[in-house]
This record gives C-alpha cells, structure tokens and sequence, in this order.
C-alpha cells in the first residue's frame, strides 16, 4: 500500500508564489511507486484546497480559476493515525471525505508558514511531517534570535543589533546614532524574520540608512542590522539529517548581478529560459551558481563541518540551506543565515554526491516517519484525577 504525503504548499506569504514553484517540482520527481501525492494549496488567506487540478503549475497563472475547479476542505484527525480532507461547506448528499493522509511534506516558505505556523498545525493534527519542528523552524526564522544559538556554540556570526519600528518612529535620529556607534558603516539592513533577500538593503551613509531602515519596516516591525562586509564571497551547504546524525552538501557560490543577491536573482532574472519539469522556473535550481564553489579544500571541510554543527544545534530536521560568507580580506568565514526549507529544497546540492532529487525525498520522508516513531515513546501528556474532586462551588470572592 503507498504512503499518502500531503503536500503542502502556498500560504499568506510573501514567497508565496516559490512555495508554489518549490512543490510542484518536488510532486514532479517523488517515487510514485512508493507515495501517493495529495496536494494541499494554501491560498494567500489560508485557505486550504486540493484536487487533481491543484497539482498542475500551468493552472497557477490564474488562481481565481483554479479554485474554482477545486474542493475546499478542512483538516480532522482521522482513524489509525491519518488525517482526513473533508470538504467544507459540506454537501448535505453524497460523500464528503475526499482524501487522507499519512505524512505531511511542508515546501511552504517565509512567515506564517515556514516559521512553525503549519508544523504547528500539524503537530495538533498529530500527524508525522517532514522537516523542522515547531521549535527549529520559528528559531530559523528569526535571524536574531537564531544568530544568539550560534554564537552561545561558537559559531562565528556577525555582531548585529535589533531596530525596533516603534523607536524609530519616535526617535529617528537617536535610533540611527546607536546604530552608527554599535556598528558603523557601511551596514545591512534586513527584516527579522524573511528570506528570499526581501526588503535587505546595504546602507554607506546615513542617507541610506534612512532608507534602508523605512525600506525593512515595511515587512517586519522588528529589523536586524549587521556590519556589512564589502569584499564577500557567499558560499551555501545544505545538510540532510536529524539530531542523531546528519551530513553536508557540495557547496555552492552564487553568482550574483548586484552586491547584495536579490529577489530577481534567485526567482526572476535566472530563470529566464529555464524549464524546469514542473513546467515552469525552476527556482532556486536555475540560479547562475558555481558548483562545486570556487574555495580551498580547507574551506570547504570548515563551512561543511559548521553547516553540520548549526543544523544540529538548531535541532533541525529532513534538509536545509544554510548560507554563509566570506571576507575575502582576512579570509574569515561568517554563517549568515538557514533555510529550513529552501527552494527547490536544494536538490542540486546533492546531486554532485550521487544522492538523487527522488533519493533525497524519500530520506526526507523516511526522516519524518522516523521523528514520529520516537515522539511516541516520550510522554507528553499523563493521566490524573486533578480534576475528579475540582468544584467552584462556593468559591465566589474566595481568597489564597
């Protein structure tokens, strides 16, 4: 019998439209032989869709459309361990289970949905998904409180400091003078808690900073600004595995058009005339990149050595990316930030080690099931009879 895998995808996010790219490329090369795909679609209000029309890239240049070739459905816990699609509204005659699943596969990516939003969800559903828990994943996506984790395990981060909107608006000039004395130009200016180089802006001047800091409010109410470093090689690894054991990638050097690798370069500009088998862009695997990148051996043993350490002491699952930089000035190597499910999930980084996009799936896969094997043997909950001799009776205006 095969394994049901909900594959889910969408959400209210601004990398909305790379989840979608993401897992449709994925349904394109699972083991079909092993896994029944049932594609779950987020839409940007959260709601959730599936059926045979949701799972074609072609159909996604007009989403309104779509929908209305698609059930809507809700999620129940189910008999045996599954989940049931139940379709809401439901229909007063006829059938209203329209699929069940076994294991959630997450490519969902950004806010409200990478950042353990879903895997929370899915964790109440009590079914087993693949990647990060909800602890891992909300650590992941908070560039500040995750970069705190690396440096307490020595793993060389930038020093940085948090800009909150609400002081700035209040103190412009006092907020950009603490900024100019902790750190000192130039700087980069991100939001918190995004990724595909959303709303990051390098500041020279104070003019910039300005500008930099309105730009990154736009997205977060909480920004994160770092030293910036002018002469940068970027180098990503991706590692595959759980706390038990897990292990590097090839690694990568992006070739970017501008300083900072923007949102074009990943998804638009290099994906122009690229066909992936999904249809469409390929994402992240149609970025100009370097493979294997262009480092020393010694380089490349030290970023895959720490790309390890940090995906372990995040308490990571299934695959991520993990991106680090290079000040080609002294030679120092500095981990910028992790994905926890990056685009395309990073098959592309395997595939020079012999490990399949199909092969790297079914370990991802493999991964989840085991997690939810091992969650059963720890207690979580445990019966008592607090509550069998409670009563309020007579408590009314009672003090302790």
């Amino acid at each position: 019998m095969k394994i049901r895998v909900g594959l889910f995808f969408g959400g209210n996010s601004v990398e909305h439209e790379i989840s979608v790219i993401t897992a449709l490329q994925a349904a394109e090369y699972i083991d079909r032989e092993k896994y029944e795909i049932v594609p779950v679609y987020i839409t940007k209000d959260n709601r959730f869709f599936t059926g045979a029309e949701i799972g074609r890239i072609e159909n996604y240049k007009n989403i309104p459309e779509l929908l209305k070739k698609s059930d809507r459905v809700v999620l129940v816990k189910g008999e045996r361990g599954a989940v049931d699609l139940v379709r809401y509204p439901a229909k007063k005659f006829g059938g209203n289970l329209l699929a069940q699943i076994d294991v959630a596969l997450p490519a969902v990516h950004g806010t409200n949905c990478e950042d353990g939003t879903l895997q929370g969800f899915l964790t109440l559903l009590d079914l087993p998904y693949a990647g990060c828990d909800v602890y891992a994943s909300a650590l992941g996506m908070d560039k500040y409180a995750m970069k705190a984790v690396l440096a307490y395990n020595h793993i060389p981060v930038l020093d940085g400091r948090l800009s909150l909107s609400a002081d700035y608006n209040r103190t412009p000039d006092r907020e950009m003078d603490a900024l100019e004395k902790a750190i000192g130009y130039p700087m980069i200016v991100k939001p918190y808690n995004l990724g595909s180089s959303i709303g990051i802006m390098k500041a020279r001047d104070r003019a910039e900073l300005k500008k930099a800091l309105e730009n990154a409010f736009i997205y977060a109410q909480t920004v994160l600004v770092e030293r910036a470093i002018m002469n940068l090689k970027e180098i990503n690894c991706a590692v595959l595995g759980d706390r038990t054991g897990a292990e590097a990638s090839e690694c990568e050097q992006p070739v970017q058009g501008d300083d900072i690798l923007s949102f074009e370069d990943k998804y638009i500009g290099g994906a122009k005339g690229a066909k992936g088998s999904a249809g469409g862009s390929k994402g992240m695997a149609s970025l100009k990149r370097k493979i294997p990148a262009d480092i020393s051996a010694e380089t490349r043993a030290e970023i895959r050595e720490l790309a390890v350490k940090a995906f372990r002491c995040l308490g990571c699952a299934g695959v991520a990316r993990i991106d680090f930089m290079i000040d080609m000035d002294d030679g120092k190597v500095y981990l910028n930030e992790i994905n926890t499910i990056p685009g395309s999930l990073s098959f592309y980084l395997w595939e020079p080690l012999g490990v399949s996009y199909r092969e790297l799936l079914d370990k991802v896969i493999s991964l989840a099931v085991r997690r939810s094997a091992q969650s059963k043997n720890i207690v979580h909950s445990f019966d008592s009879n607090v509550l069998s001799g409670v009563s309020f009776k007579g408590s009314k205006g009672s003090k302790r």
